[in-house]
């Protein structure tokens, strides 16, 4: 069999490696979902724990919500559509006769049977498909939409115009000898006749306005006209605009050349009076002066050399204009193949129609006008076409649509800022009518910003009207802010996007006020917005009182209801906060929050006065619970602004509410204490004492304890009562009442397992187990409560350590559970002193011839099974408690066989000591068990120092005697008195000196306070000393404070003096002259450390030495131990000794 030395518990290592607990917080037996019920609003009968619990749960769920500021992506939880916002016909575009009507089908017919210029290739090029989708927009019949058809062809074509604007050119070559040029623009419509044409055998040539020869005929170019002059520069810019009458938009083209600039009189300034030529003959001659003035002072000769130079040309065949017009670059020409150019030329194009034959022309009616009249028409068309797939329609025309609106457009001549502005105009009309998406609104108010440089040349009319449309859509929305919460709630994503773009609408139109003569805004818009928003939060509240707390009721009928209103107001102040705050602030400037959260708060505050005022005088239990949910969302509200940066609490409408709400807490905390016992009780009552599940080793009335204590500081921590004073208060009432539960439960405990049957065979009781790892539970349950219960102390409320009632709690309930929880352990370890006992007796009974790991192996085994059911039944704090319990049972097992018995062996001892040495190698088990600190204290000391002194001789023994009393320290230094003396060794006489000078501050052993003392003087051990007696000093009457003075020689060797154990002993007596002496006190001095012992004194002096300070003492149990090994010895030796010193025990009273 291996040696039994290396005995590890497999069960102990594996303490560590466990985790110790795990705290679950399960649901309590025989409860369901109670978060989600509503709990009722009765009073809670003792019954009832599980529900008032629910309740509370439910309070602190809702606490839980309101942690630090709102999160947007917490509060964003919906993205369903958003609320239909109203809408109202009436605020729409006046609605068109009959006759109108009719105009403006004819209007928008005539724009495509005369439509000129290119299509885009996102326009619709086929007049049938145009027409028929104006015949759906009119809604005409087949014969009507033919007969105006043959009407429009019949009126007179309109007049087209090219509307060019020259803007700047890039990169052109330079000319002049600075390295730049001086370019200028000339540009006119060609007719189809003078279409340049190639010619057989000749280099192709384009057509130039400074050609000429002698053979030369009439330039045909109309109305030739010029830009200005730039000097020195390669990218002029120009931004000059001309218009030109075209006479056949398929066959005239536009010419454009660029020269750069010479002579003195140049051909750009000759041209300037062009345009007072009257007749194509007159044309023609005055085209050959510009020929001739282009030549200097006509001797310059072949070479030219002050003409101006030619820098590129451009030919742009009308037809091919697009008819949204052209806003483009256009790369330079030569004028032949062998002319050199470069660069660019940007240049804005644009067809338009004059003397258009319709009758809404006739009768004056602007294409502004017109075009506003069919967009209205067209959109409203599209928008219920599109309506049924689309809630919010971003305006999107169909191809025909956006044809048309762009033929139109670009034939009245309107100017982007226009076009945007009708657009604007028309769809923040309608959008009034039938919803439209709020991006595509903002798209057009961006659209008209980007335009906007060009607002100083609208017509007065056309400002008005746009001024018009500003004062209706901000009316709008004034009226939607009014209702905020109702068109655009915090919790729905998609409403939030609308009423972000709404406010970035809004403020779009700002931008544009200071550009209005006459003003659309009476009053700045951010003024508006905000008392749009106050009129709100008021009817809001207002609407929220009248249906959750109405007045005429009855306080504690409004109670419940004003509970709600302030949990709806609370969430909405998040929202504000989290959602609204930054939009309004970010966009329009408009501090939403600060001034809802003012209003709300002092409209709340103002509610919960009265109603707490009507409430005092009818105070229940009911009420108190209604009144603490109130306070509580009261609090919350305060602390939510506290906590905002730079926000100050004290300036609040609910600064000092809580006093009204003290007696309500005071009364719901007393309900409490009664509510958490009778479900403490509950719990119990059904409890099984078997663990809850394979995790956890406790059962479920520990964790509903748990869970109570638990709400209980969650609780508390959301109250935060402002008054230290009163908080201090509470706090105490609350921490003693926990307390109180604490140990009722452990209570309850006891009594259900004593009511538990116990096997009689069982190993290790499993119900026990389960209690005494509860109570751990508990303990710790209570006390990470209890700490959770700190309140701030002093003026200024500030919480640094746990206040000194709640500390003194804590530490008591500490205390308490601790001894239940030695208590349990007592009676779970009570069943195995028996078995203890019995391997015990029969390791003391084992033969010599048996090795010690055999004598030791039944026991070993025993221990190891028993601690692997322990460790698999117990948590680690309960594992350590009954291991240490279980080490002490054993020490006093060996301690129990040992004075069993007597006279026996040497080996006898060495196996004791062999198994004590086993048991502290599986206890500690390589550090995993217990330490060896605390294996090693107390009774082990006791116990290894007696197996020691078993193996000693008996001289052995008595100077063991000896040695313990040098050891011993007094632990009350003046309790016995001191002793003042000298000793010193005189070689040259081989003798050693000892004085007793004085004694002070001695017990009073008499009857009148005094006493009468001596000194007994002796040498020991007696065996190293033979032949000396002891000695005694005179006898002092009546004092505690003798003065002796007294010298005494003992002839001994120093050699003697030096061995182990050697001392002199002093003992001091009360003298009794009719009875016994009494036992005052004694002290030991070695004699190893006196003069002269270990060398010789130098000069032989008498009296060597300072005197030496001895305090007194009584022997203690260390010094008796040797005592009784003695005395059960039956030598001489020892028998003697023992005898001698029971005399002088005689003397002596009991060691208190």
């Amino acid at each position: 069999m291996s040696t039994l030395l290396e005995i590890k518990s497999s069960v102990l290592r594996q303490v560590q490696v466990c985790p110790s607990f795990r705290r679950k917080t399960e649901p309590e037996p025989g409860s369901t979902s109670a978060d989600s019920q509503e709990p009722t609003t009765g009073i809670w009968k003792p019954e009832d724990g599980m529900e008032f619990f629910a309740h509370m749960r439910l309070i602190l769920k809702k606490e839980e919500g309101r942690q630090g500021l709102p999160c947007p992506e917490v509060l964003l939880r919906s993205g369903s559509p958003a609320p239909a916002e109203p809408v109202d016909p009436n605020r729409g575009l006046r609605a068109l006769t009959q006759e109108e009507v009719e105009m403006l089908y004819e209007e928008a017919l005539y724009t495509v049977l005369h439509r000129a210029g290119t299509m885009g290739p996102d326009q619709v090029e086929d007049e049938e498909i145009l027409l028929g989708y104006l015949q759906q927009v009119f809604g005409t019949s087949p014969e009507e939409h033919t007969e105006a058809i043959e009407r429009v062809k019949k009126a007179k074509a309109p007049t087209y115009t090219l509307k060019v604007s020259v803007m700047r050119a890039k990169n052109l070559l330079a000319k002049d000898p600075n390295g730049f040029s001086d370019p200028y623009c000339m540009l006119s419509i060609l007719p189809a006749s003078a279409t340049p044409q190639e010619q057989s055998g000749q280099k192709e040539q384009r057509f130039s306005f400074r050609k000429s020869s002698k053979h030369s005929s009439p330039l045909p170019a109309k109305c030739i006209r010029v830009t200005e002059v730039k000097s020195s520069t390669l990218n002029p810019v120009w931004k000059e605009h001309f218009l030109f009458e075209i006479e056949d938009v398929n066959t005239d083209q536009l010419h454009l050349d660029i020269w750069d600039h010479d002579d003195d009189v140049s051909l750009a300034e000759a041209c300037r009076k062009l345009n007072e030529v009257i007749g194509f003959k007159g044309m023609s001659r005055y085209f050959k002066q510009i020929v001739k003035s282009a030549r200097a002072n006509g001797t310059a000769g072949p070479t030219e050399d002050h003409t101006d130079d030619f820098l590129g040309c451009l030919n742009i065949p009308v037809r091919e204009v697009p008819v949204a017009g052209a806003d483009r670059w256009f790369k330079l020409e030569p004028r032949s193949s062998a002319s050199r150019v470069q660069g660019d030329c940007h240049l804005v194009l644009k067809l338009i129609t004059t003397q258009r034959d319709t009758v809404m022309s006739h009768r004056g009616r602007s294409g502004f006008q017109s075009y506003l009249l069919l967009l209205s028409r067209i959109l409203q068309f599209e928008h219920h076409a599109q309506e049924s797939s689309s809630r919010s329609w971003h305006g999107e025309f169909s191809r025909p649509g956006s044809t048309i609106l762009c033929l139109h457009g670009a034939q009245s001549n309107l100017s982007p800022l226009q076009l945007a502005i009708l657009h604007w105009q028309v769809s923040s009309h309608h959008h009034q009518t039938c919803t439209l998406d709020y991006s595509y609104l903002l798209g057009l108010l961006e659209d008209m910003q980007a335009h906007w440089e060009e607002a100083a040349s609208l017509p007065q009319d056309q400002e008005e009207s746009l001024a018009d449309s500003f004062s209706a859509f901000s009316e709008y929305g004034l009226q939607l802010l009014h209702q905020l919460r109702d068109y655009f709630p915090a919790t729905n994503s998609t409403a939030i996007y609308r009423l972000e773009l709404l406010l970035k609408c809004l403020d779009k139109l700002q931008l544009f006020q200071p550009s209005f003569e006459i003003c659309p805004f009476e009053t700045e818009l951010n003024v508006d917005v905000t008392a749009a928003l106050k009129r709100g939060n008021r009817e809001w509240y207002n609407r929220l009182l009248n249906s959750k707390s109405p007045r005429e009721q009855s306080g504690p009928q409004r109670l419940p209801g004003l509970v709600e209103l302030a949990d709806i107001i609370y969430e909405d102040l998040q929202a504000c906060y989290g959602i609204y705050a930054s939009l309004f602030h970010g966009i329009l400037k408009v501090d939403f929050f600060t001034l809802t959260f003012r209003q709300l708060e002092r409209l709340l505050a103002e509610e919960a006065w009265v109603l707490t005022e009507e409430l005092s005088p009818k105070m229940t239990v009911q009420v108190a619970s209604g009144l603490l949910e109130l306070y509580l969302t009261l609090a919350d509200t305060q602390r939510f602004w506290s906590c905002i940066p730079g926000r100050d609490g004290r300036s609040l409408a609910l600064a000092g509410i809580h006093t009204p709400f003290l007696p309500a807490v005071k009364i719901w905390l007393q309900m409490l204490r009664d509510q958490v016992k009778w479900r403490l009780q509950g719990a119990v009552d059904v409890d099984t004492l078997e663990p809850v599940d394979a995790s956890s080793k406790h059962s479920s009335s520990a964790a509903t304890a748990s869970l109570c204590f638990s709400h209980i500081q969650e609780l508390w921590v959301h109250l935060a009562w402002p008054d230290p004073a009163q908080a201090q208060g509470l706090g105490t009432q609350l921490s003693q009442d926990m307390c109180g539960a604490a140990l009722f439960y452990t209570e309850l405990l006891r009594k259900k397992v004593d009511t538990q049957p116990r096997a009689v065979d069982e190993a290790v009781s499993e119900p026990l187990c389960v209690v005494l790892n509860n109570v751990e539970l508990v303990r710790r349950a209570s006390g990470q409560a209890l700490r959770g219960l700190a309140w701030p102390e002093g003026i200024g409320g500030v919480e640094t350590t746990l206040p000194r009632a709640l500390l003194s709690c804590t530490q008591a309930l500490e205390e308490d559970l601790e001894h239940e929880a030695h208590t349990v352990t007592a009676h779970l370890t009570s069943k195995m002193v028996a078995d203890i006992r019995k391997y015990m007796q029969h390791i003391s009974l084992s033969p010599d011839s048996i090795q010690n790991d055999e004598a030791i192996a039944p026991l070993m085994k025993y221990l190891d099974e028993k601690l692997a059911l322990l460790n698999a039944s117990l948590v680690k704090e309960n594992l350590s408690r009954v291991l240490e319990a279980l080490w002490e049972l054993l020490l006093q097992a060996i301690l129990q066989a040992l004075g069993g018995n007597s006279d026996v062996s040497a080996d006898f001892y060495g196996r004791f000591h062999f198994t004590l040495e086993a048991l502290v190698s599986f206890f500690h088990a390589e550090g995993q068990g217990l330490p060896l600190e605390s294996l090693k204290d107390g009774s082990y000391k006791r116990l290894e120092e007696e197996l020691r002194l078993h193996k000693c001789s008996t001289r052995e023994c008595i100077e063991q005697f000896y040695l313990d009393k040098l050891k011993q320290r007094s632990l009350e230094q003046n309790r016995f008195g001191r002793l003042s003396v000298r000793c010193y060794y005189e070689a040259a006489e081989q003798r050693l000196a000892v004085e007793v000078l004085h004694a002070a501050d001695l017990l009073p052993l008499d009857t009148n306070g005094l006493s009468d003392p001596f000194v007994i003087v002796e040498l020991g051990p007696p065996h190293l000393f033979p032949l000396v007696r002891s000695q005694r000093t005179q006898v002092k009457a009546r004092t505690l404070h003798p003065v002796y003075d007294e010298l005494f020689h003992f002839s001994v060797s120093a050699e003697a003096c030096r061995r182990r154990g050697a001392c002199v002993l002093f003992t001091v007596m009360d003298h009794d002259w009719l009875s016994t002496n009494d036992f005052a006190g004694e002290a030991a001095l070695g004699l190893s450390g006196v003069s002269g012992i270990l060398r010789p004194q130098v000069g032989g002096g008498m009296r060597a030495g300072q005197p030496i300070i001895l305090h007194l003492r009584r022997p203690r149990a260390q010094v008796r131990s040797a005592l009784r090994m003695l005395e059960g010895r039956t030598n001489k030796e020892a028998q003697e000794f023992v005898k001698k010193l029971k005399e002088l025990e005689k003397y002596m009273e009991a060691d208190p």
